[in-house]
């Protein structure tokens, strides 16, 4: 049900806003709306204030809206002329087809801005053990260690507030192909000093969920302690009990839950070969002989113990001012656009997966998620979208408002418009390319879910 609510809360707010920038700008134009829709097909409601006024409707497929003016393609009376789109300066027709995306982009950053002034309780970025041969453990990176800042492009520190931030940064300098210098501590702000993660040997890479596993960086730490154990599994068998804090396996020392998590994975074979555990508990170290049990999936086998691994993550609340807040949704509206163009360039180069595209499905899927996460997170996940649609709708796509800015640049420069016969295939063109961009995108969806990708 969360999934389903937030997916049409999170398009009705995408698309009344998309709308209403058109809407605006073409009343402010002196263009005359004739219907203002959310939804597509048979209209369920309508509201009109008056005859000849804007007619608002909500229509049966909520998968998009339009803004309906006048002579906008369609014949207009002579009389009517000043008040219609097609007969305005091309200044305006540009201004009202872009206003659409703009307002998109200008949601995105209030968005962001009203996540900043909120405020949100989020991991501290204190890393996990980062896997062998990674680009995190050959810069020297250690269980514990707590990045408090990175280099930016001029060369100053900016402060790193959580993971996200974090991650942020990582994602940036790896789209950019740039080392990242970073300034860590231990995990009680001591002991600082100066690593860098070699991002720049990933140049031309994708960024995907396999280039952060070769970055190694992620998972925040988290100390090895067990939470309570299924009935009749192989914790519960070994007397392994919730609080129990795990110093060593087999003679080697455990920092953190993630090596914890790794080291029983590395071990299918427990129910022949126990492991030796060392604990502690209420004070007094404890030694038990542990068995896993060996599950395959997706082709690799790996070892199970059937209890929760992990205690509490460190966590800092997040909160800023309302300049900064809005000084930072800028900030992060302006890397999401050129992420995302980024992410589309190297796509249709083919530097870049088109299982990056994402549909209907995942958004309704995150939307979900991000509501039970609170509010902060589902405000951060909307301007994400708002982005990706302001971006997507600037796409020099015909059909699309990018299509459409193509066509007045084409006559801004010719000094004439598009040709009816042109316009007509390139209408049909565009109509072939958004078909298939949305059925790769559906069937990345569909993938996702039965966990083919």
């Amino acid at each position: 049900m969360n999934m389903v609510l937030g997916f049409l809360l999170t398009l009705g707010i995408l698309i009344v806003v998309h709308e209403y920038g058109h809407y605006k700008v073409a009343r402010w134009c002196g263009v005359k709306v004739l219907r203002f829709s959310i939804g597509f097909g048979q209209v369920i409601w309508r509201r009109q204030a008056h005859p000849g006024a804007t007619e608002f409707t909500l229509s049966a497929i909520p998968l998009g809206g339009y803004v309906r003016m006048l002579g906008h393609g369609e014949p207009f009376p002579p009389e009517q002329a000043h008040e219609a789109f097609d007969a305005q300066p091309l200044r305006r027709r540009a201004a009202v087809i872009a206003a659409g995306p703009v307002a998109n982009l200008v949601l995105a950053v209030l968005l962001y801005a009203g996540a900043n002034w909120w405020g949100s309780d989020v991991p501290m970025a204190i890393v996990s053990t980062p896997p062998a041969r990674t680009l995190a453990a050959e810069a020297g990176l250690v269980a514990g260690d707590w990045v408090q800042a990175t280099s930016t492009q001029a060369g100053e520190w900016d402060d790193i507030a959580s993971m996200n931030d974090l991650l942020r940064q990582v994602t940036q300098a790896a789209l950019r192909g740039e080392d990242l210098p970073l300034q860590v501590s231990d995990s009680d702000g001591n002991h600082r000093r100066q690593l860098t993660l070699r991002l720049s040997t990933l140049a031309g890479q994708e960024i995907d969920a396999t280039t952060f596993q070769r970055i190694g960086i992620g998972t925040p730490f988290r100390p090895p302690v067990m939470g309570r154990p299924m009935a009749g599994g192989p914790a519960e068998k070994a007397d392994v009990r919730a609080g129990d804090l795990v110093l060593s396996i087999d003679g080697a020392p455990v920092v953190d839950a993630q090596g914890l998590i790794d080291r029983i994975r590395a071990h299918p074979t427990g129910d022949v070969v126990p492991m030796r555990w060392v604990v502690e508990r209420g004070g007094q170290r404890v030694e038990l002989d542990v068995s896993s049990r060996a599950v395959t999936e997706g082709g690799k086998t790996f070892g199970r113990i059937d209890a929760p691994v992990g205690g509490a993550l460190r966590l800092a609340n997040v909160r800023l001012g309302v300049w900064d807040g809005l000084v930072r949704g800028a900030e992060r509206t302006w890397e999401m656009a050129g992420m995302s163009l980024k992410m589309l360039g190297r796509m249709l180069i083919g530097q870049a997966s088109l299982r990056n595209l994402s549909g209907p499905l995942t958004i309704a899927d995150y939307a979900g998620q991000s509501i039970q996460h609170g509010l902060s997170d589902y405000l951060e996940f909307l301007a994400m979208v708002s982005v990706s649609l302001g971006i997507l709708n600037l796409l020099p796509l015909p059909m699309l408002d990018g299509g459409h800015l193509m066509y007045y640049l084409f006559e801004g420069v010719t000094g004439r418009p598009v040709s009816d016969l042109w316009l007509k295939w390139l209408q049909r063109s565009g109509a072939f390319v958004l078909l298939l961009m949305m059925t790769i995108a559906l069937s990345n969806d569909v993938a996702r879910i039965l966990g083919l990708q």
